[in-house]
């Protein structure tokens, strides 16, 4: 029989808004799981203690971004009408339903004014990994690291092209140490002092977000964007750092400096790292050798000359210190350049009446110099890390680590791209975002466990 219910929208009703919470909603777990008292300590130097008028207090503040980036809502305005609408959000916020939503200009005003040029939101995200650890899901034996590009909020049309100097990189006292020593090994003299020159590049800069990079490269598309580097632990995939550069800084560039970070500030006993192949550079495996890490990084392809020998082809004879070239003649050590790199050179006249001649060299002097940095014997051992059974095992896990990560991260959690601009702006999103996913991980896991 045909039925149709009359208008009950004006109706009064008593309900308990506990009763209109599902059991099994996200929020509950989160709520049941997760400590936030630490924030009022954290933020407490950031307000006065006996002037002003009385503020929104900071949980219900936090807790309304933790909101969007739990739901992925990208915008404060949207967010500020879901809370209105959801009782869910509501519950999590300690809101009765009658009690108005806090307008979303405060979360944007505390960004810009309160917590700016702050570690406030570094702060909530390692309190977080403290919780994991606590609650054993955290190793901290194996770790994982990638970056991923974010589109910053910028025409990458609209630009000036600056000319900046190029920064000096941590190693290099350390990489100048070893090239005198292995001089002074192979009896060459030291190398003389010469005038510090700042060497510079020229770069877009946006003008829209000057604080983003321009990146280009092969197969993708040309941006200003951030890049987020970020780490993810063995055991649960926590995720135990969270990193943001412009994105014209290279993947290696922050790595063992963050990699120190999450050991001094977690207590961490790192034994083994996997990385993607961005990261194949001496100092970072020498970096590795330093801490005693088992380190296993991805393969780079080398693209050499078209029609000449690839550097593979000669054979480094450790115990001679030479290069044996495809046709058995040995290239002998000449010298340490001030860039690390030693010079083995070929024997010119055996080299002239060579029949793999047109195959190894187009040097006039019929000359072939094969280079090898002072810290490749750290590179080779990385290699073999790589081909080890155990190597192969640590590999296969990266994919689905890190890259779940970014990829949970971008489809769940709203962060395809920076919704504000600027550096500090963009950590903001990252440290969040990636903080709400430990959270989630936690409450569900534990919520398991129950």
């Amino acid at each position: 029989m045909l039925h149709t219910r009359s208008s009950i929208q004006n109706e009064m009703e008593f309900v308990c808004l506990e009763d209109l919470v599902p059991e099994d909603h996200l929020l509950r777990k989160i709520d049941k799981h997760i400590d936030f008292s630490f924030i009022l300590e954290k933020v407490r130097p950031y307000y006065c203690e006996d002037n002003g008028r009385p503020s929104l207090d900071p949980l219900i503040l936090f807790k309304m971004m933790f909101i969007g980036y739990f739901f992925g809502i990208r915008s404060e305005r949207q967010l500020e009408r879901e809370i209105q609408t959801n009782v869910a959000y509501r519950w999590f916020l300690g809101l009765r339903l009658s009690d108005p939503v806090p307008h979303h200009s405060t979360i944007s005003w505390n960004r810009c004014n309160r917590f700016k040029d702050t570690d406030i939101f570094q702060e909530v995200f390692d309190e977080i990994v403290l919780q994991a650890i606590n609650h054993r899901m955290v190793g901290g034996r194996a770790l994982f690291t990638d970056s991923t590009h974010l589109k910053a909020s910028a025409n990458k049309h609209k630009y000036t092209k600056e000319v900046v100097k190029v920064e000096t990189r941590d190693y290099i006292e350390d990489l100048n140490q070893a090239i005198e020593e292995d001089r002074k090994k192979h009896g060459k003299k030291p190398l003389k002092a010469r005038r510090e020159v700042k060497e510079t590049k020229e770069i877009r800069k946006s003008n829209t977000d000057p604080d983003s990079g321009f990146m280009s490269r092969d197969n993708k598309q040309e941006m200003f964007c951030y890049l987020d580097h970020r780490t993810t632990d063995m055991k649960f995939n926590i995720i135990t750092d969270a990193f943001v550069t412009p994105g014209n800084v290279h993947d290696s560039v922050p790595y063992l400096e963050r990699l120190d970070r999450q050991i001094k500030r977690f207590g961490f006993e790192v034994e083994a790292v996997a990385l993607d192949s961005g990261y194949l550079t001496n100092p970072i495996c020498k970096g590795l050798f330093d801490r005693s890490i088992f380190g296993v990084i991805a393969h780079r392809r080398y693209h050499p000359t078209q029609g000449l020998f690839p550097k593979w082809k000669f054979k480094y004879d450790a115990e001679h210190n030479v290069y044996i070239c495809p046709n058995g003649e040995t290239l002998s050590y000449s010298t340490t350049s001030r860039d690390g790199y030693r010079e083995y050179k070929s024997n010119r006249k055996k080299c002239a009446a060579c029949p793999l001649l047109e195959k190894c060299t187009r040097s006039k002097n019929h000359q072939k110099v094969v280079t090898r940095h002072v810290w490749e014997e750290h590179k080779d051992q990385i290699r073999l890390n790589r081909l080890s059974s155990e190597g192969k095992l640590l590999y296969k896990f990266r994919k689905e680590k890190v890259e779940r990560s970014f990829a949970d991260s971008k489809e769940l959690h709203g962060l395809r791209y920076c919704r504000l601009r600027g550096i500090q702006k963009a950590a903001e999103q990252v440290l969040l975002t990636t903080a709400c996913q430990n959270m989630k991980k936690i409450a569900l896991h534990l919520d398991r466990q129950d």
